[in-house]
């Protein structure tokens, strides 16, 4: 059998590391959201859940820039994470807040009007804000990881630009979330400290291709 090479063993090692360290800090970063989602009744709580979702975003876009220096000079994911998130945080957050907002405000009208004679018409447009708003939301917590010092309103004008434009693409990363989703309504731990990380790092790579456009210059989102 043919040995391991050192370089290879390394890695492998590296990767795993980076994953289990991403995770980690993840699962502290979004600890209100973990607990309240496990420990009570998402029904009953929603008003907290949309809070500690809000409250997660720096978390996300912590995350993303852990992959962005993890591929630029190979950066330690613990010191890389706490550095954008404090880069990060003050947009992730409003960007976090008025996501969580909206979408209460458009499934609340989903279900408020779902049974009336213009539900036929209204709630599917609702539902599909419901949807971009959340494409809208990853790519531009894609974008302040990628340029923490552009502008929020040119973040969000790139993002709806190109979250429409290449939409195929935002479906990819909506997908992917909701595959995490589902695993971790079944199996929270090993969504929470195996494959959070993995997921996070197919929709970084999945909406730093969407935002290419406009990220190797970095000036459209800046100026």
């Amino acid at each position: 059998m043919r040995r391991i090479s050192h370089g290879f063993a390394s890695t492998i090692f590296e990767v795993v590391y980076l994953g289990l360290a991403t995770n980690l800090m993840l699962v502290l970063a979004c600890l209100p959201l973990l607990v309240l989602v496990i420990g009570t009744d998402p029904a009953e709580t929603w008003p907290y859940l949309v809070v500690a979702a809000a409250l997660a975003a720096p978390g996300c876009s912590a995350a993303f820039t852990v992959f962005r220096e993890q591929g630029q000079n190979g950066a330690g994911p613990l010191r890389t994470f706490l550095r954008g998130y404090a880069a990060t945080w003050r947009k992730a957050l409003a960007i976090g807040a008025a996501t969580a907002a909206l979408l209460v405000v458009l499934l609340g009208d989903v279900r408020a009007l779902a049974s009336s004679a213009v539900g036929v018409v209204v709630v599917p447009l609702l539902l599909m804000l419901s949807v971009l708003a959340l494409a809208v939301a990853i790519l531009s917590l894609v974008a302040i990881a990628e340029v923490p010092i552009a502008r929020l309103r040119d973040v969000l004008r790139a993002a709806v630009l190109l979250g429409v434009r290449r939409w195929y693409l935002s479906l990819v990363s909506l997908l992917i979330g909701a595959v995490q989703i589902a695993l971790f309504a079944n199996l929270p731990a090993i969504a929470a400290g195996v494959t959070a990380a993995a997921a996070l790092y197919l929709i970084w790579a999945n909406c730093r291709y969407t935002l290419r456009p406009v990220l190797p210059a970095a000036e459209p989102l800046t100026d």
